[in-house]
């Protein structure tokens, strides 16, 4: 920490710190207070997801048994991911990713020669598929929320712990000295007055 100047100049200098940085504390507040808003609304988005994962989950359960048949590896071709588009969004000064939508690979069976249940196993399954990307890219989102919210968080501890109380500080010692100095000003004049005086009388 650098030591401070007790003169006036640095009294204004101190001064003026503290006036920024009263002033910019209710930013960060604020964004402080808006980004937990956003962590916990992340947090329920990935909960109503996982409840969409579990039942696009038990649909596809229910194809299980039929995975058997030599129709089975057609299946699994036939939902292969190509690419997970996302879009970025800027919230509370923060670049999150929002999830578009999966491209599948095209089908490559023939579907008169697949089974009757086949078409309906490969929509629950892209469905499933859907319904995870969505979670990963939730989780994502708010990952990057809650390290955002770390980083405000610690320089709003850091102006109201620390910078405000140390400027405060400074600014108390700086007057007490500056008023020390003054007072020590008077005294000697006024005994270099009485000195005067005294001369004056040819005392």
């Amino acid at each position: 920490m650098a030591e401070i100047k007790f003169t006036k100049t640095e009294l204004r200098a101190q001064q003026l710190k503290l006036d920024r940085l009263r002033k910019y504390l209710p930013t960060l507040q604020l964004k402080k207070a808006m980004l937990q808003v956003e962590v916990n609304q992340a947090q329920i988005e990935i909960e109503a997801l996982m409840g969409e994962f579990a039942l696009s989950q038990e649909k596809v359960v229910k194809f299980s048994a039929l995975l058997t048949e030599r129709s089975a590896p057609d299946l699994f071709s036939a939902v292969k991911v190509r690419q997970v588009d996302r879009v970025h969004e800027n919230v509370a000064g923060v670049d999150i990713p929002i999830f578009e939508r999966v491209i599948f690979e095209p089908p490559t069976y023939s579907l008169f020669d697949t089974p009757v249940w086949f078409e309906s196993a490969i929509l629950g399954i892209k469905e499933l598929i859907v319904a995870r990307e969505k979670i990963k890219i939730a989780q994502e989102k708010k990952h990057a929320l809650e390290k955002e919210l770390r980083e405000v968080s610690i320089r709003v501890n850091l102006f109201e712990k620390i910078l405000i109380p140390r400027a405060q500080e400074n600014i108390k010692k700086i007057k007490i000295f500056l008023g020390d100095q003054q007072l020590a000003a008077v005294s000697q004049a006024k005994v270099a007055k009485k000195k005067i005086l005294l001369r004056a009388h040819g005392k």
